[in-house]
């Protein structure tokens, strides 16, 4: 399998496991958690910068305004997108987000063919019609608009390009995200400290450790999405992302018991559609590529 392929497959794999993790911090305002996620992930990489004496980055990004200013503007998308997705799982939202990362391919596509000039083939256009038709018919059978799908989507969408041109590696990146959104983060954690029970340092341990537990947990994904996003294209960086909400989605209907009748089934089946002719084209084009390799 193409390296790119599989650490972007990984972090999507961690990331549909999310909501395992979160429901267990459902008693915490989710501005609290975006804050542990800044201040602890930033721990967590500045750790592994330490250990790896990966630091002759640092000194001339900080020389470069135009850099600075990508990063400021994929930090400000990135906590934007994280603060959605806390709030969506601790209300009982979890399908609907899976809405969201199911259209985030589409917004990736997009992307790809205006901004980065990729052509995708045509299976790859069909498997992106099946979707596109699949999130229609569920916009439509929600009769409402999709916020927190649609705030999802245009965040992590708008990250993934961005972090895909980013001229930083996948940890140094993610180190100078985290580094800009620090400050504003530790004022925060100081107002907040002690506050109530649910407020670090909590009473309870298990809290403690949970919301010290959401630096490596974010870290990890988004190095691995990171390190896959500068390796493929957005055409399939975008269909992989189904990996995330397809596991999303299966424990907000199975497992949280969130409501899914059978006009969500007709939505959610094209999209499935759309994965297996997405996954026909990529076998058949693989097949082809081995003799031409050899």
């Amino acid at each position: 399998m193409h390296p790119g392929i599989l650490y972007a497959a990984s972090a999507y794999v961690l990331w549909g496991l999310f909501p395992l993790y979160f429901s267990h911090l459902s008693t915490v305002p989710a501005t609290e958690v975006l804050v542990h996620r800044v201040v602890w992930s930033l721990v967590f990489v500045l750790a592994v910068l330490a250990w790896r004496r990966q630091w002759a980055w640092l000194a001339p990004t900080l020389r470069q305004p135009r850099v600075i200013g990508a990063f400021v503007a994929s930090a400000l998308l990135l906590s934007c997108n994280w603060l959605t997705y806390i709030w969506s799982v601790n209300h009982g939202h979890v399908v609907d987000a899976s809405l969201g990362y199911f259209i985030t391919p589409l917004v990736n596509v997009l992307l790809g063919y205006t901004v980065l000039h990729e052509r995708p083939r045509r299976l790859q256009w069909a498997a992106l019609a099946l979707a596109t038709l699949g999130v229609v018919w569920l916009t439509v059978a929600a009769g409402q608009l999709p916020w927190i799908a649609l705030v999802l989507a245009a965040s992590f969408g708008g990250y993934g390009l961005l972090r895909k041109i980013a001229p930083l590696g996948a940890l140094e990146g993610l180190s100078l995200e985290t580094m800009l959104l620090a400050l504003p983060a530790l004022v925060a954690l100081l107002l907040w400290w002690g506050r109530g029970p649910t407020s670090f340092p909590s009473p309870d341990l298990a809290t403690n450790l949970w919301l010290i537990g959401v630096g490596p947990l974010t870290a990890v994904p988004l190095l691995l999405f990171a390190a896959g996003a500068r390796r493929i294209s957005m055409t399939t960086l975008g269909l992989l992302q189904y990996i995330g909400p397809s596991i999303q989605f299966a424990l907000g209907v199975w497992l949280f018991n969130e409501p899914f009748g059978g006009q969500r089934l007709i939505g959610f089946g094209l999209i499935w559609a759309a994965l297996l002719v997405y996954s026909a084209d990529g076998w058949r084009v693989s097949r082809r590529a081995v003799p031409a390799a050899a």
